[in-house]
């Protein structure tokens, strides 16, 4: 059955954030601490961060500002003005940056020498002036002035950055093109071959659920365009790990630990594969297995999230982590443009008839 309808990209774009906001209070935390403050069990509602509960950070926002970009190109394309895609993600992500900055455009251009050829609607919302521990590697990045890609590198690194904010491209562009687009657009600010790999890989496995693979169907093919690509051995160290211990160890917080800490892309990746799959089709299960881990929790929960949500639909959140979400009512708008402005690709390969 595909699963390219607004029910499901809602549930991508909210459960990566309910994800995000669910990991967000443990995110510097062990797992022993995380016990001694919510119990044997982990964090399983929305506490306090930022100043709020349900509150999202950078892995959200960079998120909404993907699929900004995207919409805003489609708008561009329709209209038959020539437009680069990649490019006016980047200029999202300028201004994204404008906002943890707090600066007007005009000081951008004289500080960074950038502009952005498009205003959207998120510039426009006051939330997302907040500065919610955005990585280091995004922010100089888009400071340098200059757009990293996959043959210019604009660095090193393979922070989980890139991976954390590709959900969107997974239902933008038709199967055959989604890969090397997510790659590009993680380039951007990550240039190790695995800052952007695991993304091309994520949006890829999201593609394939919305055309109508199963989540595994889904993994197989994206691992058949990973080994094409030159760099890939880390990403597909880490996803057969992820998948191997989904064979030989119980499912628990202690087997997520095993797969790293999420702090970098594979490691991410995999702890948001691995979660995904050992929820049993359990919203709230696979996001509890997520974020109950010493690491980077939020964004193993929206990684986790975007997958669940896309395989499940919206329905299957619970209404208490969408109840009191920051920017639901935003999540829910730049989900029905992203819907409305989407590619209408072919079957996924791999994806059962």
């Amino acid at each position: 059955m595909r699963k390219r309808t607004l029910n499901h990209i809602r549930g991508c774009l909210a459960g990566g954030a309910v994800g995000d906001a669910l990991g967000a209070p443990v995110e510097f935390m062990s797992l022993k601490e995380i016990r001694d403050q919510f119990g044997p069990d982990g964090i399983s509602e929305y506490a306090p961060a930022y100043g709020r509960k349900g509150a999202i950070t950078d892995d959200t926002q960079m998120t909404l500002f993907t699929a900004e970009g995207l919409i805003l190109s489609r708008v561009r394309a329709d209209k038959k003005i020539s437009t680069s895609l990649v490019e006016f993600v980047y200029q999202a992500y300028l201004r994204w940056l404008s906002t943890q900055e707090q600066t007007e455009k005009d000081h951008m251009i004289q500080q960074y020498g950038v502009c952005t050829m498009v205003d959207g609607i998120l510039i426009t919302r006051p939330e997302l002036f907040s500065i919610r521990a955005p990585g280091n590697s995004c922010l100089s990045a888009l400071k340098s002035g200059h757009m990293g890609t996959v043959e210019t590198p604009a660095n090193s690194s393979k922070g989980c950055g890139g991976v954390m904010r590709i959900a969107p491209v997974g239902y933008f562009l038709p199967p055959d093109q989604v890969f090397d687009a997510a790659c590009a657009i993680a380039a951007i600010t990550h240039g190790h071959p695995t800052g952007y790999l695991t993304a091309g890989c994520l949006a890829q496995i999201i593609s394939g659920v919305s055309h109508g693979a199963t989540l595994p169907e889904a993994i197989r093919y994206a691992v058949q365009m990973l080994k094409t690509k030159s760099g890939h051995e880390e990403t597909l160290a880490a996803i057969q790990a992820a998948l191997r211990a989904l064979k030989t160890a119980p499912v628990s917080p202690e087997t997520v630990e095993t797969l790293g800490a999420g702090w970098i892309a594979e490691e991410a990746l995999a702890i948001g594969l691995y979660s995904a799959l050992a929820s049993g089709g359990d919203f709230g299960k696979g996001l509890r297995l997520a974020v109950n881990h010493s690491g980077d929790s939020d964004s193993t929960g929206a990684i986790t999230g975007n997958l669940l949500g896309a395989v499940l639909g919206l329905e299957a959140i619970p209404e208490k982590y969408l109840t009191g979400l920051e920017l639901l009512d935003t999540i829910e708008e730049l989900a029905e443009d992203l819907f409305n402005r989407m590619a209408d690709g072919g079957k996924q390969p791999g994806a059962e008839q």
